[in-house]
């Protein structure tokens, strides 16, 4: 499954994890994605949505 939302393309990051003494390891930081049913143009298609669109109504969901 792709871990891209296809509504606003949010995807995975890449970052630091930093601990307290200052050491440092790479790390990934990714995006709720679900994958779900909505409407578009009056059909249901499956579709990968990050959490944050399906909360802020960017996608009817059917």
């Amino acid at each position: 499954m792709s871990k891209v939302c296809e509504i606003c393309g949010k995807h995975a990051v890449a970052g630091r994890s930093v601990s307290h003494s200052h050491r440092t390891v790479n790390r990934k930081f990714k995006p709720n994605i679900q994958r779900v049913t909505v409407v578009v143009d009056g059909k249901k298609r499956k579709m990968n949505v990050c959490s944050t669109c399906l909360k802020s109504g960017k996608v009817a969901r059917s």
